[in-house]
This record gives C-alpha cells, sequence and structure tokens, in this order.
C-alpha cells in the first residue's frame, strides 16, 4: 500500500524471530521456557522485515490484541520513516525504547505510544544517536542476545545493562526488567516520541502521579489519523524512591500560572506538548522491576480499570496464558511440511491474526468516528481496518480459521462505525476509531457482503443499508461522476480507471448479498454497475484506461506509468487492467478469447522490466516482470489462467511467485504485509487454493506448497487438503480428488470444505493440460463464457 500525503497505506513481513537466539542469561535467571516441541507457536519464525520487506514488529502482543509492546529502533521525520513503518528495523543495532501500540507491516504509520526506557546508568533524557553510543538513553543490542515468539520478546540492552522482557494481554503490556545486581533501577517514560514523527505532531498530554507506584496519562496527536486520543496507566511491581515530571516544551509564550511544586520531582500533574518522567527505585534486593500499561480510547480511569485485566505480578504466569491463546489461534491450521516452508506458514498465519485490533475497554467503551464514545452491546468493537488490502484474502482467511463470533465482531464494528461516521459511511482505512481516508473504493463492503454469503450472524438489513449508504455517497471519490456515467472522469477525480474497477467489484458484492437477500431491486441496480469495469477497458490496447468526462480515453498513454495522481492507485496499467474479478469471463472475451488471456497474462510476468520503471513507488515492489507481489492489485492475477481453462499455468506461476517472495528469513516477505494480507495470500496458496472474488463463495484451486494441511473448521468439522508426491520436481497437478471421488473442476465452494472432507492432489513433473480447461469446470464469473 501507498505513501499518499496526507493519507497514506499499509504493509506488512515475515515474523518475529522466534526459536532464533535465545536470551541465555534471561532464562536462566527466570527460568522462563521457550515454546515448547510441537506446539504451533514453535512453528512461527518470527522474523523482522528489513526496510521494505514487511514493516513487521517483533514484539508481544495477543491476537487481534488493543496492546503490542515492542522495541523501536529509530524515530525519524515522517519524510524518512518509510521503512521504520513498524518502528524496528532488523539491521539497527540500537533500541531507543519500548513503546506500546504498533502497525504490522504498515506502509504509512503512526503510534509508538508511551515509549519506557529502563538504564542503571546516569538519567539522560534523550534518545542520543545510533552512531554515538552513550550519547543519550537509547541502547546497543545484539540479534544473539534477543529473542521472540508468539506473545513474548526478549533483549539485552548491553549499554544499559538490563534484560528486557515483554509479554501482554489484549489491554495491558507488561515489561519485566532485569537489572545487573547492585546496580541503581530507573526507568524513563517519554511522550515526545512517536513513529512518524514531525513537529507538531502532539498536540496535548498529560502525567499524572497516583500514589507511590503509578502513573497515568494521555496524549492527542495529530497523525495519520488526526486528533487521536489515547489514555494510560503504568503501574510498577515496587514504589519508586524518586520521581521527575518535566515539560520540555520551549518557545511557549504564554503557560498560565505556575501549579504546586517547584522541581520535577515535586510535581504529581503535568500537562503541555513535551512530556516525559523519570523513575528511581535505588537498588532492588532481586535487581528486577515489573510494569503494567494499559491503555484506553476513553479515559485514565478507564485504563486504570483495564489494569484488572493482568492481576498480580507473575511474569511467567502471564507470559504462558499469551502462549496459550496463540497455540489456539494458530492450531486452527495443521501444518505438515518441511521445515522453512512450515515455518513461512505458521508465520503467515500469526500475522494474519494480529489485526483488527480489539479496541474497546473492559467495560465496552470505545471512541468512534466521530472521535465521541460510545459503548458496544452484544459485540467488541474493533479497529485497524485496513481494507483496500485485506478484504482480498485476509478476511476471507478469517471466516474459515476464526469463530463466527469474532468476524461478526468485525462486521458490527463497521456498521457501528458507519453510524457514528459524520460522513455515514463504512470505514475505508480506520485505526483508533477514526478513519484516515487511506486508499480507494469502499471495501468495508466486501468485507461484509462475503461474511454473509458464509452465514456469519448480523443484521443483513442494517448492513445493506450502510453499505448502499457508502456506495452512493457522492462526494467520496467521484462516486457522483461514477453514478451519473458508469464511470469516475480522468479530469475531474484522480486515480479514475482505478476508482472505476474497484467501484465496480466493491458494487457486485452488494449485488451478491442483496440477491440472497431477497432484495431483487437492489440486487439489479447493483448487477448492473457492477459492470462499469468495461467502460474503462479499451480494447484496442487490450488494457484499463482512464476516460475524460467527454468519454474520451486520455491520451497520451503509458501502460507502464505510475504515480499519485495518474490514472492508477499505487499501479500501472499493466497491474490493474486484470481487476474485474468478478467477471474474468468478460475480461477473456475483450481480449479475444481464451488464448487472449493467457497471453497478456503470461505478457505480465515475462517482461524485462527496468526496475527504475517503478523505483519512486515504495509500495510496487517484489516484482516479476510486471507482476508486483508486494502490492495488492497484482495478487490475484497468478490465478487468472484458471478462468481461461489452463489451470497449469496457474501452477507454474505460483511456484514462481512463492520461491521469489516468500523466505524463512529475517526479509521473507515482498514489500509490505499490509495488516496480513501478503501472509493471508501464502497462508490460502500453500494449501492450494484462493478466494480470486470474495463474495462467490469460491476458492480458486492452484496448487499445494506443504504436504498437508488440515483446517479445524469453527464448526467443529476437519478439512484436510493432501498433496501426493509433492517435491519441487513435481510442481504440477496430475488430478485432483475430494472426498475419493474426481474434481474436474478448478474451485471449490465454501460449503464443500466447512462440510469437512479430504482434498487430494497428485502431483507430478509435468503439467495435465486438460485437467480444468473445459468452461464447466472455470470458476464462477457474473457474465458466462
Amino acid at each position: 500500500m501507498r505513501f499518499r500525503t496526507p493519507l497514506t497505506a499499509v504493509a506488512l513481513a515475515a515474523g518475529i524471530l522466534c526459536d532464533g537466539a535465545v536470551m541465555a542469561q534471561s532464562a536462566a535467571q527466570t527460568g522462563a521456557q521457550t515454546a515448547p516441541a510441537g506446539s504451533k507457536t514453535a512453528e512461527v519464525n518470527v522474523f523482522v522485515g528489513t526496510g521494505g520487506d514487511g514493516h513487521t514488529f517483533p514484539g508481544a502482543t495477543r491476537p487481534f490484541g488493543m496492546v503490542q509492546v515492542s522495541p523501536d529502533t529509530q524515530v525519524r521525520h515522517f519524510k524518512q520513516s518509510y521503512p521504520w513503518a513498524a518502528g524496528y528495523r532488523y539491521d539497527d543495532n540500537s533500541i531507543l525504547g519500548f513503546s506500546h501500540t504498533h502497525f504490522s507491516g504498515a506502509g504509512h504509520s503512526d503510534l509508538g505510544d508511551i515509549l519506557l526506557m529502563p538504564t542503571s546508568d546516569e538519567l539522560k533524557l534523550d534518545p542520543g544517536y545510533p552512531e554515538r553510543p552513550f550519547s543519550g538513553y537509547r541502547s546497543r543490542f545484539s540479534h544473539d542476545q534477543e529473542k521472540a515468539e508468539p506473545g513474548y520478546y526478549a533483549v539485552k540492552l548491553l549499554d544499559n545493562d538490563v534484560d528486557v522482557e515483554l509479554t501482554a494481554s489484549e489491554r495491558v503490556g507488561l515489561h519485566r526488567y532485569r537489572f545487573k545486581p547492585g546496580s541503581d533501577a530507573k526507568v524513563i517514560l517519554d511522550l515526545r516520541q512517536s513513529i512518524y514523527d514531525y513537529a507538531g505532531k502532539n498536540l496535548w498530554s498529560r502525567l499524572r502521579l497516583r500514589g507511590k507506584d503509578t502513573i497515568t496519562g494521555m496524549r492527542e496527536t495529530r497523525g495519520w489519523a488526526p486528533g487521536r486520543q489515547l489514555y494510560f496507566a503504568v503501574q510498577f511491581s515496587r514504589p519508586f524512591a524518586e520521581h521527575q515530571l518535566i515539560n520540555r516544551e520551549e518557545g511557549v509564550e504564554y503557560r498560565g500560572f505556575a501549579s504546586p511544586g517547584k522541581t520535577p520531582r515535586e510535581k504529581v500533574l503535568v500537562e503541555g506538548k513535551a512530556l516525559e518522567a523519570t523513575f528511581d527505585f535505588g537498588k532492588p534486593a532481586d535487581n528486577t522491576i515489573l510494569v503494567k500499561v494499559a491503555i484506553s480510547p476513553v479515559s485514565e480511569d478507564n485504563a486504570l480499570a483495564n489494569l484488572a485485566e493482568m492481576p498480580g505480578w507473575d511474569f511467567d504466569a502471564e507470559r504462558k496464558n499469551a502462549h496459550d491463546a496463540w497455540e489456539k489461534a494458530l492450531s486452527a491450521v495443521e501444518i505438515e511440511a518441511p521445515q522453512p516452508m512450515k515455518r513461512m506458514v505458521y508465520t503467515s498465519l500469526y500475522h494474519s491474526l494480529l489485526a483488527p485490533t480489539l479496541y474497546m475497554d473492559r467495560d465496552g467503551q470505545y471512541r468512534g468516528p466521530d472521535n465521541q464514545v460510545h459503548k458496544a452491546d452484544g459485540f467488541r468493537f474493533h479497529s485497524t481496518f485496513s481494507l483496500w488490502d485485506t478484504y482480498r484474502a485476509l478476511h476471507p482467511l478469517l471466516t474459515l480459521i476464526q469463530p463466527p463470533q469474532q468476524n461478526a465482531d468485525f462486521v458490527r464494528s463497521l456498521i457501528e462505525s458507519q453510524k457514528e461516521s459524520p460522513y455515514g459511511i463504512l470505514p475505508v482505512w480506520q485505526f483508533a476509531g477514526l478513519e484516515t481516508w487511506c486508499m480507494i473504493g469502499y471495501h468495508a463492503v466486501p468485507v461484509i457482503a462475503d461474511a454473509y454469503m458464509k452465514g456469519i450472524p448480523f443484521n443483513a438489513d442494517e448492513a445493506l443499508r450502510a453499505m448502499t449508504a457508502s456506495a452512493e455517497y457522492g462526494p467520496y471519490g467521484g462516486l457522483q461522476h461514477y453514478m451519473k456515467l458508469g464511470y469516475v472522469p480522468i479530469d475531474l477525480e484522480p486515480e479514475a480507471a482505478s476508482k472505476t474497477v474497484e467501484y465496480a467489484f466493491d458494487d457486485w458484492t452488494i449485488a451478491r448479498m442483496a440477491e440472497k437477500m431477497g432484495r431483487k431491486d437492489v440486487a439489479d441496480k447493483y448487477f448492473k454497475r457492477a459492470q462499469n469495469w468495461r467502460n474503462v477497458f479499451d480494447p484496442k490496447t487490450g488494457f484499463v484506461r482512464a476516460k475524460k468526462s467527454n468519454g474520451e480515453f486520455r491520451t497520451p498513454f503509458n501502460p507502464v506509468q505510475s504515480n499519485f495522481g495518474s490514472d492508477y492507485t499505487e499501479g500501472s496499467a499493466w497491474q490493474y487492467s486484470w481487476y474485474m474479478p468478478h467477471d474474468n469471463a468478460g475480461l477473456v472475451k475483450m481480449l479475444g478469447g481464451d488464448a487472449g488471456l493467457v497471453n497478456k497474462i503470461d505478457q505480465v510476468f515475462d517482461a524485462k522490466v527496468d526496475e527504475n520503471v517503478y523505483a519512486h513507488m515504495e509500495d510496487i515492489s517484489g516484482l516479476i516482470g510486471h507482476y508486483a507481489h508486494g502490492n495488492e492489485p497484482s495478487h490475484h492475477v497468478g490465478y487468472l489462467y484458471n478462468f481461461a481453462g489452463a489451470p497449469w499455468k496457474t501452477q507454474q506461476r505460483l511456484k514462481q511467485i512463492v520461491d521469489s517472495q516468500y523466505k524463512d528469513a529475517p526479509d521473507g516477505l515482498a514489500g509490505n504485509d499490509d495488516l496480513g494480507q501478503t501472509s493471508a495470500w501464502l497462508a490460502f496458496t500453500s494449501m492450494g487454493f484462493y478466494p480470486v472474488a470474495p463474495g462467490s463463495n469460491e476458492y480458486v484451486i492452484g496448487r499445494p506448497f506443504v504436504e498437508r494441511a488440515t483446517l479445524n473448521l469453527p464448526n467443529g468439522k476437519r478439512f484436510t487438503v493432501r498433496a501426493e508426491n509433492l517435491s519441487d520436481a513435481n510442481g504440477y497437478v496430475g488430478a485432483v480428488t475430494l472426498n475419493g471421488k474426481p474434481l474436474a473442476k478448478s474451485f471449490i465452494r465454501h460449503e464443500e470444505i466447512m462440510a469437512g472432507g479430504e482434498l487430494v492432489f497428485r502431483m507430478q513433473a509435468t503439467p495435465n493440460k486438460d485437467w480444468g480447461k473445459e468452461r464447466s469446470a472455470r470458476p464462477y464469473t457474473q457474465t458466462a463464457y
């Protein structure tokens, strides 16, 4: 996803450093255990992507957890921050602190709230410089003394001489600091720091003492989500002997009258835009300090109440609770494969379970898109919806591996957000309950429609009203022109070609849901709108192109051109011209038949492309010809051969993509993971099928990359995929059976998976060019072949 001003996008990568080098000293001192052999968490190779390879964080969180407590290695001005979108970069060698909110795989970013740093050295109030050790409170570290696994992170701070361990519940991060025997134990809290930083980002903040072991506070920022408020409570396992509350603002013309307390050590409350606090605990007898940090979107009192989610101070018990939560979530899929592939798939599943994130207090209160406080009734409110990315594979995956109630909570969160939105539309790219207006489309619609088609329980009438309200809100993204002309005109709206084809797909999903509900009037209207992609397809060139309001295609036309404000969104004609996933038969006809589509997609992959062509677009990465696996518009393209009766070509391309775009290493993901989308692609593809058109209730068959995958379905049944004779040499599907019977079609329906059973692939070295060739064997499209 993109970086666009003032809005932006997200992306993700390959993992955490799980079962990498264990931090020997901490493990020995605490008796902490690594994940048991055979556990699913032990198969998560949570490597952190470097730079554009992933943008993941290595810290501790729960599945869909509200807190993500993780190390930050650098804070840069937002114009330089792309490589540090998750706060952490694998090739850095120092840590400036541990903050409590992070995106996994974002291309744009924010967060990094409530940064804590332990030290036994003299107190320094600035982080200093990576290239100058001891210039501030930051500390060098080594990957040899760093460990991460789902729900747990540990590292030794070499300069500060402190061993750090982190774990988390849903709303609370727990730190354990072990200091060198006989040294002073000190902790710095810095509210100035923020991921994607710039002057003036902090609008206001507050720190308030609550006795001798607790401090509460808040921060309001003007970042990706303007006016975002976060409240917190920090509780220490022992009273601090001394404290300082400091406001380091400069150039303030008016400060009001002085509050009680002559020095920072006497202050009990401080407010401003550049706040820090320090805490000195003397020399603890056991050399250990534990810290709980609870967050709230609503108030400091709610943050204090959220601390009750983690009673007591048993770090190892909380670590086990986090481990067990991840073990349960990851056990939805059982994988048998060689170890590198097995770790890659489980790591992908791990990343697929990080967002959307819980965003409500224990009493149900949350902050909505109107920045007002609301209360969830009968559901758990979630936010962090990277919808332009995640409707494609992440949300369809979650319908298979998460309970219906969890998926219903996501849908309810979207619907309630539409009710609370000042614009009356569904979220576009939402986090912390607030809208960012990043990316294009109204892609909450396919998430809701796909869930409905699969039987997820929610109020369908209410949902349909929210969906059509979003699809008919004229001021958004040129919709008034789209509804009038049947396309978005480029002379009136940027990125018009992309918007037209994405709106058309969203419209089709509305029609599918309305049809199933018996709402023929709505279905007919939106099935017609779903054909609007044809209005921007140019048969003469074989590409989707932008049209002007007078009906003419914009000229001159360059199919490799890509930049913000151009005809396309984070892509070129070579990436966007195949985006009508609901009507690929129509695309086949536009290209002159089966051979025309096969030839065009071959050109996409086989083109000799100068990397400089796309160098100006950070998110167009993971290139194979013009195919860009690092960005979402390409994700379904490898599967399109099935729609032209050539599944063997899909099998060939999938091998090419997996081998070049994923690996069991720190840079194991191409581009950004976009909050789980790129990971969900691998999770599906490894099992042998993929949801090309969410809402169709069909998965297009590719080829498996694991020997066996068993889905422990939410309904209690089991569906197993088995690959016979699978090897690097045997990369083609010879035959497929479903529950022992030959499967001639090149797709499988959602209902067939949910019924349980076994899908068996017989793999071979040469392609079977007859399997899936017949039109009757091809996947769904809106219009007939």
